[in-house]
């Protein structure tokens, strides 16, 4: 029985539940309850906004906090910089909105809050989260090309020096591999977010398995899986990290594609 009772659903954390009553809620025969992945997208905007906030003073000596917030900007200013030059200045809300929306969704999906009773969750761990934020930056790609270049913008896809012959696969292969980008934009996030949750409950699985089993396989088991828990946890911090970068990175390469046909 007790074995039964401490069986881990490692997808349960990932089930998307309506909040405080909302599940009937509908309009135009939509159902539009109030959800907690809902709910953690508010939590990391307003985190995100006092964060930003809190960092605006515009003091002579800054502290800490406007510190690092002006560290952002400015790693994010010099990321623009460096892939789409200086017509990427005015990419800097956008971008670094985005990364900063990721960053936070990521490490507040990692924090510990089960131990107060409350259970966190990783918007940046739903394909139709991180699907949304990729279609986002995709869009603004093709708005900032065709604008920019009108139907210029479909020499993107037939590389310079490429013989004539060789034309028209090379502009359908480029073409394809142009919009698949999204999908591999968002795919890359979810994933990455995704298998680490999963990891790590599969492994708190094993803890506490090896605990209702004896004390021999406690120490066999359960020690050695949350030593690995710990390990992971803070690899998982560094993929937050990461992933937040990768993802803006890639899309200031592709806009870099937009303003200067790259």
């Amino acid at each position: 029985m007790a074995a039964e009772q401490a069986t881990v659903d490692p997808m349960h954390q990932f089930t998307i539940e309506p909040m405080f009553g909302t599940d009937h809620w509908a309009l135009a025969g939509h159902n539009i309850a109030f959800t907690n992945s809902a709910l953690w997208m508010a939590i990391v905007t307003v985190a995100l906004w006092v964060f930003v906030a809190g960092g605006m003073k515009r003091q002579l000596v800054p502290g800490r906090w406007q510190m690092a917030v002006e560290g952002f900007t400015g790693f994010i200013d010099g990321l623009l910089a460096a892939n789409v030059g200086p017509a990427g200045k005015k990419y800097v809300p956008y971008i670094f909105s985005l990364f900063m929306f990721i960053l936070f969704s990521n490490v507040l999906g990692l924090l510990p809050l089960a131990l107060f009773g409350a259970h966190p969750f990783t918007v940046t761990s739903h394909f139709t989260a991180t699907g949304v934020l990729a279609v986002m930056s995709f869009a603004i790609v093709l708005v900032v090309g065709f604008f920019k270049h009108k139907l210029h913008f479909f020499s993107l896809f037939v590389p310079h020096g490429t013989p004539v012959v060789m034309i028209p696969l090379i502009f359908v292969i480029e073409l394809v591999s142009f919009l698949v980008r999204p999908f591999s934009l968002g795919l890359r996030l979810f994933v990455a977010m995704m298998a680490g949750h999963v990891l790590l409950e599969v492994l708190s699985s094993f803890v506490i398995g090896g605990i209702n089993a004896g004390p021999g396989f406690g120490l066999l088991v359960s020690v050695p899986s949350f030593a690995l828990m710990v390990a992971i946890q803070a690899l998982e911090i560094l993929v937050a990290g990461i992933q937040a970068y990768v993802f803006a990175l890639l899309t200031s390469l592709y806009l870099n594609d937009a303003e200067n046909l790259h």
